[in-house]
């Protein structure tokens, strides 16, 4: 299976790994698949932390890479049709990052592995991440 991570999966995963659904941290961590983080993501921590929105261990310009270094994610680069798609889709949804992560999920054919309702409309397909909220 291929698992591209939404922002807040990540860091659930890394920080807080009683929000996700014990399934979803299977399916992340079995070596069999493949998961994903888009640079969006890493330029989204990047933004939060430096605005004071998120708080992290350490630097994100450190933290996220020796963390990425340290497991079997890999980086997925924001492709040309990726911005293509993200700048068509309908308005459903304001944050442009999720609008990337909508757009690879379509595109590369993946997962999204999400928590955020406001996906839901876009129809990419996805793996729910949350414990509280309920599955598309």
């Amino acid at each position: 299976m291929r698992l591209l991570l939404d922002t807040h999966v990540l860091l659930w995963l890394w920080l807080e790994p009683e929000r996700l659904r014990p399934d979803v941290i299977d399916a992340v961590t079995d070596a069999a698949n493949d998961v994903l983080l888009s640079v969006a993501s890493a330029w989204e921590i990047s933004i939060k932390s430096e605005l004071g929105k998120l708080t992290l261990p350490g630097p994100a310009a450190r933290w996220l890479p020796a963390k990425l270094a340290s497991s079997a994610i890999h980086v997925l680069p924001i492709e040309i049709d990726h911005a293509l798609r993200a700048g068509a889709l309908p308005p459903h949804h304001r944050d442009p990052f999720d609008r990337m992560l909508v757009a690879q999920a379509i595109e590369e054919r993946m997962l999204l592995v999400t928590a955020d309702e406001a996906i839901i409309p876009y129809g990419a397909p996805m793996l729910w991440a949350g414990r509280t909220a309920a599955a598309p």
